[in-house]
């Protein structure tokens, strides 16, 4: 990641050059091709690109949730597992895998 060294905001790929994400600062640099390849720009993360960092994660044999529903088939029943992803005074976030569908999601406490 690289960041702007007149306000210190992130800095986007944009071509040959490297913009700030800072409307109110709008600065660009030529891009070191050298650093290139370490850069990785993106406009959008999904819910469901930073849901587990395995693509294969076993939730099965994990605890069973039945206070959640599934959005995708309306099942009531999901397994879960508890991650710290805020700051230690924040609750933690739980993941669940539908057993029925398979479908991944987060919830917040």
């Amino acid at each position: 990641m690289q960041f702007c060294d007149s306000c210190g905001s992130m800095m986007v790929s944009d071509g040959e050059s490297m913009v700030c994400t800072n409307d109110d600062c709008g600065a660009q640099t030529r891009r070191d091709e050298a650093r290139a390849a370490e850069f990785v720009s993106t406009d959008k993360q999904r819910d469901d690109d930073v849901i587990e960092t395995e693509e294969g994660a076993n939730f099965e044999g994990k605890p069973t949730a039945t206070d959640v529903i599934c959005d995708a088939c309306g099942h009531d029943e999901a397994w879960y597992t508890i991650k710290q992803t805020a700051s230690a005074d924040e609750p933690p976030t739980r993941f669940f895998k539908c057993k029925e569908c398979g479908r991944r999601w987060r919830g917040y406490n």
